[in-house]
């Protein structure tokens, strides 16, 4: 078990470790029981990020000349769904002078779309963990004075089933998980993580040729795609509470247009212009509502009344009851699309954006200008 520590929002959280170490730990390993011909027990890797570990070598294999053995994942304290997985490698020599091969067998992923990590066609192992494998086993065969080459295949055994709940096949990853890590480290609860997979979705997308992308939040936002727009959610990007960084990372990615399907309790936060949604970053939903309820008319009574309120759909209820859930709905929207412009110009990106709120009592309850053009353009493109 890995005993390296980080405290967030006041949690002392368990680091962990990445496929991409287990693999490059798993060659170490049946590289030097090769080119020795010893047993090892542990295995010691230093980390991309500077720390190290001291792993337990699992299930040794040998022959003349191969040798495979696996390494199980730890990933700490982080919600990760290949949490105590084996990635197993199996080194054999070849004739090939100083040279790394290095495949992905069973488990492991196929890459059949371009604009991903790797190109289509090859398994599902970043360009991190290949550079720690390689350096890895060429440091190996220089300590050994061997001058022939490696070929490395990292395989998952239950890498199939897994990967079915992972993004992989949305990304048009088949076959199995992808073996990550850029680091070497798990890092719990890690937003680049999040942020990361929403580069990849993109990327996907705009190799693919599409010019405009939709966004949702996550499941409410899927759900009002799918029942209430007749959109496949499959066809969003999922940006959790990452807005500004979707939409900034769109741009980047050369899309046109994106347009972000949201629940008005996550997109009512943009009108403030905070476009990292989490709670701890703030909650100013009921000081939204109550300034704009304020600036459209409503009375001293009814702005306490939000202002009291916790629930986004208690404040649309008390808005209707004054006759102004239209007018500020309209007035949240406009100022949406004020921040999103502000947000644009800040970053001198050319990307049209729209936002379209949605509550689950009252449906679809305002947008900000050219959102349905831009929704419209999506359908196109499906």
């Amino acid at each position: 078990m890995m005993e390296s520590f980080v405290t967030k929002d006041g949690k002392k959280l368990r680091r962990g470790y990445t496929t991409g170490s287990c693999a490059a730990a798993a060659a170490k390993a049946a590289a030097i029981m090769l080119l020795e011909h010893r047993c090892l027990e542990n295995i010691h890797l230093l980390t991309p990020r500077g720390i190290g570990l001291d792993l337990k070598v699992l299930d040794v294999t040998a022959g003349d000349e191969y040798v495979s053995c696996g390494i199980e994942k730890d990933s700490g304290d982080d919600p990760d769904v290949t949490n105590g997985i084996v990635v197993y490698t199996r080194v054999e020599k070849t004739d090939t002078p100083h040279s790394i091969e290095i495949d992905g067998g069973e488990g492991v992923g196929r890459v059949t779309r371009p604009g991903l990590d790797q190109p289509a066609g090859n398994a599902a192992i970043n360009s991190g963990p290949r550079k720690m494998i390689r350096d890895e086993l060429l440091q190996v065969c220089e300590d050994n004075g061997y001058r022939g080459g490696l070929r490395v295949t990292v395989s998952v055994p239950s890498g199939a089933e897994i990967a079915k709940k992972t993004f992989n096949p949305r990304l048009g990853i088949v076959g199995g998980i992808s073996i990550l890590g850029t680091t070497g480290i798990v890092e719990p609860m890690s937003d680049e993580a999040v942020v990361e997979t929403i580069k990849a979705e993109l990327s996907v997308r705009a190799a693919a040729g599409k010019k405009y992308v939709l966004f949702t939040p996550g499941n409410y936002g899927a759900d009002f795609v799918r029942d209430e727009l007749n959109i496949d959610p499959g066809t969003a990007v999922t940006t959790s509470n990452f807005i500004g960084d979707a939409f900034l990372l769109a741009a980047e990615a050369g899309f046109e247009g994106a347009v972000l399907v949201g629940h008005i309790g996550k997109v009512v936060k943009l009108a403030g212009g905070m476009f990292n949604t989490h709670s701890r970053y703030g909650d100013c939903r009921a000081e939204i509502f109550a300034a704009h309820a304020g600036a459209s008319g409503a009375s001293e009574e009814t702005v306490k009344r939000l202002m009291n309120s916790a629930m986004t759909d208690d404040m649309l209820s008390i808005l209707d009851e004054a006759g102004l859930r239209e007018k500020v709905m309209s007035s949240i929207t406009e100022k949406i699309g004020q921040q999103l412009s502000a947000l644009s110009a800040r970053y001198s990106w050319k990307l049209r954006t729209g936002v379209i709120a949605f509550s689950k009592v009252y449906g679809t309850l305002g947008m900000t200008g050219g959102a349905d053009k831009l929704l419209d353009d999506v359908r196109k493109e499906i």
